[in-house]
């Protein structure tokens, strides 16, 4: 009798979290700052598998939960996850140097594969080639055109002492991949991770996938606008980023890791041990309530992705966008705080104001980021315009003074003032994240 009103209260519970859950994603769907599939999992148990939006906007097709997505930069757990089981055969070791397997690789002999892994290695990023983004990645690419755009530019700092998110990186650990197996990263990746965890939904050439369930990227997705984004070809972002899947069998995924089932409790630890900034081994960590949290996010045209996990508690979030938005990192918080019984907020609809211009003008000037990263901004037509260095310019509107947001992104600045009541920087939210950035001019 005990067990059966436990079991009881313990169904409502799980009830009354999924509806929160659906509630807060529909909310942020409603205002096309959501558009994709989502998963949420606790102690063993969906608590939600759902499709938001549009899988197909022109033609009015919804997401499901079988809806499937570019992952872009989740896939580097997986090819991380590879390298940890070759070195488990010991075909490999991550102390291994670059220069093993590419003897010509300029101070390759100075480069681990754990500096590959973990963002360390110095190797200047591909992807910063605005050149190349701009004209190339629909054009399947050898290894060597590959290789080719990073592999004399010096490097960002000597390796082993700094921080650098390179996706060069990890297609080199792709590469390597297929010289230590003689054989394609997928057909690795599938030999160890996918075939035996039956992560059927899952592969690695997007452009030529042929399923009723793949999803239309959009660089914008709103009821005026559907804009719709190139596809990446899979040699392009190859290792670093070219897997696509679904929300369950990117669950299948956590379940093997919660299992132990393809990396051991030793081989997690290792991958789960920040090196520098808060990243492992193909994974970024951080903490809830001193319980460690585990995760990664992606970006390609077209699609956000983000999986973050607790371990201690068997948590899954799973959130799939195939709309360019950037409210993944704020939906998943506010996910943590229901399954943890902590307050939330329910998106609104932001309103803009009119302020005088001699107001906008306060705001003018240079402000830092982050080292190697302005923003200048500037008041016009009635708000301002913040271009940051080597991006596109974003229009920010008044929603008080002081505080102003972008209404297609999920950003916000609020600015900050000195005791003289002078603008001295402000505060940039974004994702559900904070930074500080101070005025330079």
């Amino acid at each position: 009798m005990l067990a059966s009103a436990l079991c009881t209260v313990l169904c409502c519970f799980a009830q009354d979290m999924s509806g929160k859950i659906d509630t807060l994603i529909s909310a942020y769907a409603k205002m096309y700052r959501f558009n994709g599939s989502a998963l949420v999992a606790k102690g063993g148990t969906i608590l939600l598998n759902k499709g938001y939006g549009y899988r197909n906007a022109a033609e009015k097709v919804p997401n499901t939960e079988e809806s499937i997505f570019q992952l872009g930069s989740i896939t580097k757990q997986f090819t991380s996850a590879v390298i940890l089981k070759l070195q488990e055969e010991k075909k490999l070791n991550t102390s291994d140097r670059l220069s093993k397997y590419f003897p010509n690789y300029p101070k390759g002999d100075s480069i681990t594969i754990a500096e590959l892994l973990t963002h360390t290695s110095g190797i200047y990023n591909y992807t910063n080639d605005t050149s190349f983004m701009a004209n190339e990645i629909t054009k399947p690419a050898s290894r060597e055109k590959i290789i080719s755009l990073f592999k004399d530019k010096p490097l960002d700092f000597p390796p082993g002492t700094s921080w650098s998110y390179s996706n060069s990186g990890y297609s080199l650990l792709g590469y390597i991949i297929e010289e230590v197996t003689k054989q394609p990263y997928e057909q690795a990746v599938r030999k160890y991770i996918f075939t035996p965890l039956h992560m059927t939904h899952s592969g690695f050439d997007f452009t030529h996938l042929k399923s009723d369930n793949k999803t239309t990227g959009y660089f914008q997705l709103d009821d005026k606008r559907a804009m719709i984004a190139p596809i990446v070809d899979s040699t392009v972002s190859f290792s670093a980023g070219a897997i696509y899947s679904t929300t369950g069998d990117l669950y299948l995924w956590h379940k093997a890791l919660e299992n132990n089932t393809v990396l051991s409790k030793a081989e997690q630890e290792k991958a789960y041990t920040p090196v520098k900034n808060n990243y492992g081994y193909g994974w970024g960590i951080d903490s809830i309530d001193g319980k460690r949290r585990v995760g990664h996010g992606g970006g390609i045209p077209g699609y956000i992705t983000n999986e973050s996990r607790i371990p201690e508690d068997n948590i899954d979030i799973v959130l799939l966008s195939n709309a360019s938005v950037q409210s993944l990192g704020e939906i998943t918080k506010s996910i943590y705080n229901i399954l943890y019984n902590k307050k939330y907020t329910l998106p609104e609809k932001r309103v803009a104001i009119a302020l005088p211009e001699a107001t906008l003008k306060q705001y003018e000037g240079k402000y830092e980021i982050r080292p190697g990263l302005d923003v200048v901004i500037t008041a016009k037509d009635g708000a301002l315009t913040a271009m940051p260095t080597g991006q596109s310019t974003k229009i920010l509107y008044a929603e008080k003074e002081d505080f102003f947001f972008e209404k297609e992104e999920d950003i916000q600045v609020e600015f900050t003032r000195n005791d003289k009541s002078e603008i001295d920087g402000f505060i940039l939210h974004q994702g559900g994240s904070k930074f500080t950035c101070k005025r330079i001019k």
